[in-house]
């Protein structure tokens, strides 16, 4: 969403909080995972080689509990992302950086998951509590992903 809006010219601001600072931490966010668990419309279009129509079918949530199927389908979203030209992530996030993002780190989730600045993304501009973030969005208009 932030790419896009940068894309038509729109300021962006990006509030990076719990789990989504893994993306901004440099030690982890080349080694994100992707599991079934609490993704409800997860679909697998390589099933549709074993039985066309199964490429549209929900896989259930249970099937994450499975050994090995968190790196199953880890390999196929990537696998997927790389076939659509999508940059990983540390591009991406060099990608927003050059296209002038505005990048945060939420300074509650920082403090407790004990992270260093030198391991954040150098787009990310500072460590800022949610009430700054708020304040730097006023009168914006704000999208949650």
């Amino acid at each position: 969403m932030g790419n896009a809006a940068l894309g038509e010219g729109v300021e962006v601001h990006i509030f990076f909080t719990f789990w989504g600072l893994d993306i901004v931490n440099t030690r982890t966010n080349d080694k994100l995972k992707f599991t079934l668990s609490g993704n409800t419309a997860m679909h697998m279009p390589d099933l549709g080689r074993i039985k066309p129509g199964l490429e549209h079918v929900s896989m259930p949530q249970a099937l994450g509990n499975l050994p090995g199927m968190t790196g199953y389908a880890t390999r196929m979203m990537n696998k997927q992302m790389e076939e659509q030209e999508i940059p990983t992530v540390p591009e991406f996030l060099d990608l927003l950086q050059a296209s002038g993002a505005h990048m945060y780190a939420c300074r509650l989730t920082y403090d407790m998951m004990k992270l260093l600045e030198a391991d954040l993304h150098p787009g990310v501009e500072g460590v800022i509590s949610a009430g700054d973030f708020i304040d730097i969005a006023e009168g914006a208009q704000v999208v949650f992903v």
